[in-house]
């Protein structure tokens, strides 16, 4: 255990003279602020998401099944909190948004890297969104890394089968820079997880707790658009994306598909 000096102060620990000095709005309307504080503390959540996700995949890879629990649930919390943060920019009008929209110039989330290795780890993969970073930057080899290693549910489904259920081989040896594509075969297995629930209660709730950051991503896209689109109407996105119309069309997305789908089968 390391030895904390006496001298240690709670500004000093957290080191808030560089955080709270970390705010630098461009222009002189009040609401701007507002604006730079929302994005720091979802990329600050996105940091602890991304921590948490690391200690799951290590947790499912060793099967520890029940273990992994606590830090799943964590992620789908801050998921709720991010999304209540929403509420909070929604306080702005468009007036004072067009104010000092223009000191953004070609900025936007979509170029979010810590976004998008969430994202990647999940499973949702496609695009190349490194080329938002220059190469040989942190965020361009992270990006690419997360692109080609197993997502959350790769090793999910990896899971599965050593529990020895009969999990296609195109499931667990394939491309992983390819997005995922749905197969009977997987939902299947799951579904026979949700028949048998008693039986492999440990599969179960953890499938549960997977399902638990989908709903909570999808509910966070879904106010995402209605904040947007509250507050510029259907303009284009500032980093040049359709604005309203891009993030609406991801709320559909989900990252453990046969989770969804053997619902039906029940």
């Amino acid at each position: 255990m390391t030895d904390t000096p006496a001298s240690m102060t709670y500004g000093g620990y957290l080191a808030l003279d560089r955080l709270l000095t970390a705010q630098h709005p461009l222009s002189t309307h009040h609401d701007e602020m507002l604006f730079v504080i929302i994005h720091q503390t979802k990329e600050l959540w996105l940091k602890q998401i991304l921590h948490e996700l690391a200690l799951s995949t290590d947790l499912i890879r060793r099967d520890s099944l029940i273990e992994v629990h606590k830090s799943l649930s964590r992620v789908s919390r801050i998921q709720a909190v991010m999304t209540l943060s929403w509420d909070v920019l929604a306080t702005m009008t468009p007036t004072d948004y067009t104010s000092f929209r223009g000191v953004l110039g070609a900025s936007s989330g979509f170029q979010s890297a810590q976004f998008r290795l969430f994202e990647y780890r999940l499973g949702l993969k496609g695009g190349d969104h490194h080329r938002f970073h220059e190469e040989g930057t942190e965020w361009h080899d992270a990006l690419l890394e997360a692109l080609h290693r197993p997502s959350l549910w790769d090793e999910a489904n990896a899971a599965l089968a050593r529990a020895g259920f009969p999990v296609p081989g195109e499931a667990l040896d394939r491309d992983w820079t390819k997005p995922y594509g749905p197969d009977e075969k997987v939902e299947a297995a799951w579904a026979e997880v949700y028949r048998q629930t008693e039986r492999y209660w440990p599969l179960y709730q953890f499938a549960e707790k997977l399902v638990d950051i989908d709903d909570a991503l999808a509910t966070w896209r879904h106010k995402h658009a209605v904040t947007v689109e509250r507050i510029i109407g259907s303009k284009r996105g500032t980093g040049g994306t359709a604005g309203v119309a891009y993030l609406q069309s991801t709320v559909g997305k989900r990252a453990f598909p046969e989770l969804w789908s053997l619902r039906t089968r029940l």
